[in-house]
């Protein structure tokens, strides 16, 4: 029997189970190179306040940027051309939407607390020989100015250098320009469109639904964690 892995998800104030998909939807937009002054801003910000270590993954202002980015719109019309050709017309406009700063990323799932979610990353930065990862699909997609990807939070992911069979801190040295910026939108699991375009099956476990007060992952009934170096579903103990 195939192993079973499903997502235990608030929806309103009831926990839903769902399958977590195996389909990552990917491709690459035109977007512009930021400007000169707001990449600084951003190293500025990194270097004083987010102090990046090794695998850390953190939110860089939105509001202060858009400010500074006269092709902002420009960026948000082409992930929204490109999702609305995967069939997600207004996916967007419905969610929110954040700035993140990543120096690599440990191998994670966010099901934990976004299991009602999917996740829509549009990347800015220029190639700096990063992947982000699926090691559970033996998927991986190149990062560059302009890679967009769109996939269930409970799939297990990171960022790591390209040619690597894992993460390791090593290879994120402080003298390394290795950091990524990108926006991230939470799309909406039960939105039909979502939910169709990533073939996720609703409800598939609803006598666990009802034992359980918080969002998770379980795998043939086994609550799970990733290991943040393989990707591996390990026990929680």
């Amino acid at each position: 029997m195939p192993d079973m892995l499903t997502s235990y998800f608030w929806s309103d104030n009831v926990i839903r189970s769902r399958s977590v998909s195996d389909i990552v939807l990917s491709g690459v937009v035109d977007v512009p190179e930021p400007p000169l002054r707001l990449l600084a801003d951003w190293e500025r910000e990194i270097a004083s306040r987010l102090v990046l270590e090794p695998g850390d993954v953190e939110p860089l202002p939105l509001a202060r940027a858009r400010a500074r980015w006269p092709d902002y719109t420009r960026c948000v019309r082409a992930i929204a051309d490109w999702t609305g050709a995967l069939g997600l017309p207004e996916a967007l406009a419905a969610s929110d939407v954040a700035l993140m700063a990543c120096r690599g990323a440990r191998y994670h799932h966010d099901a934990n607390q976004y299991g009602s979610a999917a996740f829509c990353n549009l990347f800015l930065s220029e190639d700096k020989g990063l992947d982000v990862h699926f090691p559970a699909l033996d998927l991986r997609i190149p990062l560059t100015r302009g890679t967009a990807v769109i996939f269930d939070t409970g799939q297990p992911h990171g960022v790591i250098q390209r040619g690597s069979s894992g993460f390791s801190e090593a290879d994120f040295a402080p003298d390394q320009d290795c950091v990524q910026i990108f926006l991230t939108w939470e799309l909406p699991i039960e939105d039909a469109h979502v939910g169709r375009a990533l073939q996720v099956a609703f409800d598939i476990a609803p006598s666990t639904s009802l034992q359980l007060d918080a969002e998770q992952i379980r795998l043939n009934g086994e609550q799970v964690t990733v290991c943040p170096d393989s990707g591996r579903w390990c026990r929680v103990d």
